[in-house]
This record gives C-alpha cells, structure tokens and sequence, in this order.
C-alpha cells in the first residue's frame, strides 16, 4: 500500500511515523547500553581476568582474617591464664595481700607493723580494682633486703609503689622500711 504524500500531513499518520521512529531510536540504544550479545571474546577475557583476581583478593583477605582471630584467641587465652595466676578475685584481694605478704616476712625473718589497705577501680576497665597495703616492716639489714627480693619474685603480682627506710633506733639495730605494695583483684562475676 502506498501512501499518499499529501496523507503525511494528517495528524495520525504523521504522530505513528514519529512513534515507529522513537521506537526504533530506543531499540537501537538498548542494544548498545545493555549488549546483549554478550560482547567479544577480548571482554570477556578481560571480565574474567578482573573476576579472578577479586577472587584472589577476597581468598587473601580470608586467610589474612583467618590468621587475625587465631591470634586473638590466643591472645584471650593467655590473658585467662594470666589472670588465674596473678590476679586474684575481688572477695579474697586485701587478704590474700595480707598472707602473702605474711608469709615472705615470716621466710625472710622480718616482722610485720602494723598496716593499712586502700581499694581503687581502674578506669577502662571492667571490674578490675588496685588494692594496696601500706605498711612497715622492721629488721636486720639483710632481712629487710631478703624480704624486698621476696616480695619482688612472689608468685602473686605484687608491686612495690613505694620504700622508706628509717635509720636504726638506738636500742638496736633494727631498720624499719615503710612500704606501698599493690596487686590487682578482679570483680567481674565468674572470672577465673
């Protein structure tokens, strides 16, 4: 069928001309936007090629991730047998202070003064407390020395804060040392 020129100028035809020619415009863009042939052979290649080597990188970052929480774990595991060690819980901290100071003064000859005990949570942490012991401790010059040494390779963690020593009296020659020793207790429930 032929169409008449003078046809062209009727709204219509001339509205589904325009319509059939977006239709063809929009067809051709789609082609080429979406290629859905699948593109050659040389992008592909190369897709694959980016694809592996993400592949690659994920599959180190794994291993790497890996790594990262087998050291963590074993970081928290030697933190717990650290802390069943040398850190006492919270109910048994200034008296376990108290015997364990006891007993080096008794092995090392030194009599124990009389002494006080002071208690400070630590900021940052959760539970953990400072518990110190301040006291005097008197004897002979090699006891007193004894004693320090003790104190220093005790099983518990204990640390010497602060010494004075006062000169002999004159009735004897006992030397008297006031010390601040502190050691950490753990208030957090089910703590080893």
């Amino acid at each position: 069928m032929r169409i008449n020129p003078s046809a062209w100028k009727e709204p219509r035809i001339l509205l589904r001309g325009i319509m059939g020619a977006l239709l063809a415009a929009n067809l051709v863009a789609a082609v080429i936007a979406f290629k859905p042939f699948g593109g050659s052979a040389d992008d592909l290649q190369r897709e694959e090629a980016a694809l592996n080597q993400q592949l690659t990188g994920l599959r180190d970052h794994v291993a790497k991730s890996k790594l990262l929480v087998a050291k963590l774990q074993n970081a928290r595991k030697d933190t717990d047998r650290f802390m069943a060690k040398y850190v006492t819980d919270e109910h048994f901290g200034a008296s376990t202070l108290g015997v364990e100071l006891d007993r080096i003064a008794t092995e090392a000859g030194v009599r124990q003064l009389p002494v006080t005990y002071g208690e400070q949570d630590i900021k940052g942490s959760d539970g953990m407390k400072m518990v110190s012991l301040t006291g005097g401790f008197e004897g002979n010059y090699a006891s007193l020395a004894k004693f320090i040494n003790l104190v220093d390779k005790s099983p518990r963690f204990l640390i010497i804060e602060g010494l004075q020593t006062t000169a002999p009296q004159q009735n004897g020659a006992a030397l008297t040392v006031q010390m601040k020793v502190d050691t950490f207790v753990n208030g957090v429930e089910g703590a080893p």
